[in-house]
């Protein structure tokens, strides 16, 4: 037997021959035929086919396909798994988020559906390289030579960049279930509801063959990256409020600079745009904040003078600092002249109205026309209005037009519409050409300037629109100024304009402040009393070490300016109230931060028994009369007779005056009330409201108690 291998083994085999592989091969094909083709053979089942070859003919031909790379089977087989995974997670009443994972928002009905059935998305980052691969694979077995343009403009290479560079361009298809969703056949409709798509990703659907639209609503009906969270994705707006920034008035000796110097401020912009900022859930920019305007806002029921002949009359108290033990307040209020209505002279308005492109907001544009209405409706029959717009070009909306045609008015203002770039400076020219073409002698000639402030087009630099306005407000025609908006709002400019134009500058946020603006206050922005009013203050150094002024750093004026009467200064129109605060620190205080000095004072200028007077301080008030140059002069010593021992002496008015100096230095950050919190002002506040027709005091209250709640105190 062995030998019989041995010899096998040593014998050379017969050479192949053709014709047998080629019948044996033939036989073989025709076995699998007629195997592949015998359904009756089958084993292992009781039915027509075997459960596996239904898999295997699924699966095989798709497996054979040349587009299915390596990177796409792994996300077929991962897709199912974490949707699996995260349906067990979620039965099980762990905390997973299955709307937020798949990335579309639905109603509330859709989206119960989805936390249960939508699958787990699948990391960004990892999934896009994938849903390329495929599509190129794919792009392999339709080969064409050259990119042809859709008649919807896009190609399929266009086509799939759109889909797959979304994310890349910041931003991707939107995704909200449809309940009508277009799907390529009745299947697909039941059983997948398509997202809506943006209008790019919709216009390539359109423009794409039938192959590209089939690939491209897989890749929407893929489970797509779970979004991040709308507050970190929503840009914030760019803020281009500019405001002109002034240092906090410091603490001064008496011994060294005995005299304060400044003009009236009856402004109250800044009250209002702190206001809005803190409706809005933010605290305020610190150079927004003026504490004289917040002081300002509020009515006070200061005493009056007794008749026309002098048009205000000066209060002063001194009491006890609220933050400070050791210093007191020297408090200064001040009220204006009332002009009953019947005697108040006409008016010739002149309403300056930016219709630009930026004053497309709800809150400037619109809120504007209506604050105008209220004020055509305030006015008298034989007062006269204009209106002038501007947005690239200046033009002239009405010619002067008296009140009893009212119609025409108001028709004219309901006619505005926003658009263009901003051209103040032709918009100002053409204003006071109107003011004087209608101005009335001994009357009230006003321009009512209203913008968000954006002066971006001509020659329009703060110079030279002060040097415009100085020179026609030397003319009789005065410049108010009404502010609107957020975000493009530029309070220094406004500033600028209503200082050098003997005007006003309000701040409208909502249609009431406009009522209490051109309406309840309406005497006071309109016709002014006084003009060129300002303030000296000369505080005895024998009774007082140091003082600091509390607000008015914009208006501060050399001590010499006080007797110039080319110094322009602000004006006090029909019952304004004007507040004034010093701290001040009484000599030997342990609150002085001043060294005395080593060589002395100079002697003073007049010849007082200083040691002896009980004068703490003495003030003095500069004014013009509307129809005057010269200046008069109104005196006040401030004596311990002006002195109360606590603040509950001081009365409510002085009391929650106080508090809104107290909060605006807060706002600003000044050193001297940081320590003086919130709650303390709050308290303050409460304890002094008094009486609120308006409401204006308990609103106060409500911001305060924003302001602790944002600052976090």
């Amino acid at each position: 037997m062995n030998d019989d291998l041995k010899n096998l083994g040593q014998m050379t085999p017969p050479a192949p021959s053709p014709a047998a592989r080629a019948r044996a091969l033939s036989l073989a094909m025709q076995a699998f035929d007629a195997s592949e083709n015998n359904s009756d053979a089958t084993q292992g089942t009781a039915g027509d086919r075997r459960q596996s070859s239904i898999f295997n003919r699924l699966w095989s031909p798709f497996m054979n396909r040349k587009f299915l790379a390596g990177s796409a089977l792994a996300t077929l087989l991962v897709v199912p798994a974490a949707a699996f995974l995260t349906l067990e997670l979620t039965r099980q009443g762990l905390p997973v988020d299955t709307v937020k994972s798949t990335g579309i928002v639905t109603d509330n009905k859709v989206a119960k559906t989805e936390q249960a059935d939508a699958p787990a998305s699948l990391d960004s980052e990892a999934q896009k390289p994938h849903a390329e691969m495929a599509l190129q694979d794919r792009q392999l077995v339709r080969p064409e030579p050259q990119q042809k343009k859709q008649p919807g403009g896009y190609s399929a290479d266009e086509t799939a960049a759109l889909l797959n560079g979304q994310d890349t361009q910041g931003g991707s298809a939107k995704r909200v279930a449809s309940g009508t969703a277009a799907a390529s056949s009745a299947e697909q409709a039941d059983a997948v509801a398509q997202p809506e798509m943006a209008p790019q990703v919709q216009g390539a659907m359109a423009a794409a063959p039938a192959i590209e639209q089939g690939m491209i609503s897989e890749r929407l009906a893929m489970p797509s990256p779970s979004p991040a969270p709308v507050d970190t994705l929503a840009q914030p707006e760019e803020n281009r409020d500019r405001f002109s920034s002034a240092d906090t008035n410091p603490v001064k000796s008496v011994a060294t600079d005995p005299v304060s110097t400044f003009s009236a401020d009856v402004d109250t912009a800044s009250y209002s745009f702190v206001r809005k900022s803190l409706m809005a859930g933010e605290m305020p920019d610190p150079d927004s904040v003026r504490v004289e305007e917040m002081i300002n806002y509020f009515p006070y029921d200061w005493p009056g003078p007794d008749g026309k002949d002098t048009p205000f009359k000066a209060t002063v108290t001194v009491l006890p600092t609220p933050w400070n033990a050791n210093t007191r307040l020297m408090h200064v209020g001040i009220r204006g002249y009332d002009v009953a209505p019947a005697v108040a002279p006409r008016a010739n308005l002149v309403f300056l109205i930016d219709v630009s492109g930026s004053m497309d907001e709800p809150d400037k544009l619109p809120l504007l026309k209506s604050a105008f209405r209220l004020l055509v409706e305030k006015l008298k029959p034989e007062d006269s209005v204009s209106i002038v717009t501007y947005a690239g070009n200046a033009g002239t909306v009405l010619e002067p037009t008296a009140i009893k045609d009212k119609a025409k008015i108001l028709n004219a203002i309901d006619t505005l519409q926003p658009g263009g770039s901003t051209a103040g400076v032709q918009g100002l020219e053409a204003a006071y050409n109107l003011a004087q073409q209608a101005f009335v002698k001994g009357g009230v000639n006003r321009i009512m300037l209203a913008t968000d402030g954006d002066f971006n087009v001509g020659p329009s630099s703060d110079d030279e629109l002060k040097a415009t306005i100085e020179a026609e407000r030397k003319s009789g025609i005065f410049l108010s100024v009404l502010g609107f908006g957020r975000g493009n709002y530029n309070d220094a400019l406004m500033q600028t304009l209503a200082q050098n134009g003997n005007g006003t500058a309000a701040y409208i946020d909502t249609l009431a402040e406009a009522q209490k603006t051109l309406v309840e206050e309406a005497g006071s922005s309109l016709f002014p009393i006084a003009k060129d009013v300002k303030f000296q203050v000369e505080f005895n150094p024998q009774q007082i070490a140091e003082y600091r002024l509390i607000g008015y750093e914009t208006r501060a004026l050399n001590r010499e300016d006080f007797n110039n009467d080319k110094v322009d200064a602000g004006d006090i129109g029909s019952g304004h109230r004007v507040t004034a605060i010093y701290e001040i620190t009484p000599k030997g205080s342990p609150a002085v931060l001043n060294d005395d000095l080593r060589y002395g004072a100079a002697a003073p200028a007049e010849e007082v028994d200083v040691k002896s007077s009980p004068e703490l301080a003495f003030l003095k008030i500069r004014y013009k009369k509307p129809d005057s140059d010269t200046s008069q002069l109104i005196t006040t010593p401030v004596t311990q007779a002006n002195a109360v021992t606590s603040l509950e002496q001081a009365g409510q008015d002085i009391r929650f005056s106080v508090a809104v100096a107290a909060f605006g230095q807060k706002l600003r950050g000044t050193d001297a009330v940081s320590a003086y919190s919130y709650g303390s002002i709050l308290d303050l506040a409460s304890g002094a409201k008094g009486e609120d027709g308006y409401g204006y005091r308990a609103e106060f209250l409500n911001l305060v108690r924003l302001a602790k709640s944002l600052s976090g105190e």
